[in-house]
């Protein structure tokens, strides 16, 4: 056993049932976009010869709204880009271009309500093989959804991750950096975590330091210092992650990239994640240990408290003059 223990395989936690449980949702709805045509979800196709499909070559990104509005849609978009460019694979569209497919996307899903938006780029259909050259263009496809509020349950009691046994690629394999459609890496630690009974999975990189989580950034607070992995640990650059230093300017708690280490967990007060679609969620205990008072911590509710009203300010319609 490691030392921070495992959950029964038998058993399951209801944050990780629930959570299965959001991610089943019908196809119908949802509304899909495929290169500028807009369906129903089950009326949506990509070829099976596109290369996103065989071979993972694409990238993506998830975004959410508030108030109806495509929240920090510039840094989504412009990380779409930086994904493309590693990999070589051009966007055509303009950014306004995208952003009016997005919301031609979006029209009439949940209305009155808040949506999630997957904006994924593939290298397009081609011959089977490896050449770029195969594939005269992109596919562009645009998933419009209702969002998934995180359960105030969550929130009040906290989650529980566990250590997952697979490594973090390696930044000169599939650099972790590009927020790629390979995910097999981050699918086997997840399947970790839910055979586990636990909500997320903290990935290792190749030197055996915290790197962030299969879907989520992770960010810890010691003596009321948040610290989170630096970008050199092998991961993503979460959109999330960078606007939680300028919430935490906000409300006057420093938030800082440190190493963090398996041992760094015994010590900390504090452990939370960050995503698009999570925000902040408060962890208590990783494993079998709980972490600091097995409690969610105040730092966290602050910082949820803050992102969120800055969210929702930075998304308000201006008031005509």
């Amino acid at each position: 056993m490691t030392p921070y223990g495992t959950v029964s395989e038998e058993s399951e936690t209801p944050e990780a049932s629930g959570d299965r449980s959001r991610s089943g949702f019908a196809t119908m709805e949802a509304t899909v976009n495929v290169n500028g045509v807009v369906t129903d979800g089950d009326q949506a196709v990509v070829s099976v010869f596109d290369h996103g499909f065989l071979y993972g070559d694409g990238v993506y990104e998830t975004l959410r709204t508030y108030n109806r509005q495509p929240f920090l849609l510039d840094r989504h978009l412009a990380r779409l880009r930086a994904s493309a460019d590693r990999l070589a694979l051009e966007v055509p569209p303009t950014d306004a271009d995208l952003e009016t497919r997005i919301r031609e996307t979006m029209r009439g899903v949940n209305p009155g309500g808040e949506v999630t938006v997957r904006m994924v780029v593939t290298r397009g259909v081609g011959e089977l093989n490896y050449d770029p050259a195969a594939c005269p263009q992109p596919t562009i496809v645009i998933i419009a959804r209702p969002h998934s509020q995180i359960p105030d349950t969550l929130l009040r009691d906290g989650i529980s991750v566990v250590v997952a046994s697979v490594l973090r690629n390696h930044p000169r394999s599939v650099d972790p950096s590009i927020k790629s459609n390979n995910l097999l890496n981050n699918v086997l630690a997840m399947h970790e975590a839910i055979r586990q009974g636990a909500y997320e999975a903290i990935l290792l990189n190749h030197r055996g330091e915290l790197a962030e989580c299969s879907q989520s950034n992770l960010f810890a607070v010691r003596d009321g210092v948040v610290v989170t992995p630096p970008l050199d640990a092998g991961l993503l650059e979460g959109v999330t992650r960078n606007f939680l230093f300028e919430v935490g300017v906000d409300i006057g708690v420093p938030v800082r990239e440190a190493v963090l280490r398996p041992a760094d967990l015994e010590q900390v007060d504090e452990l939370f994640i960050t995503s698009t679609t999570r925000e902040v969620i408060p962890v208590v205990r990783v494993g079998t240990r709980p972490v600091g008072s097995g409690r969610p911590g105040p730092i966290a509710s602050r910082l949820l408290t803050r992102f969120r009203d800055r969210a929702r300010t930075l998304t308000r319609a201006p008031v005509a003059g």
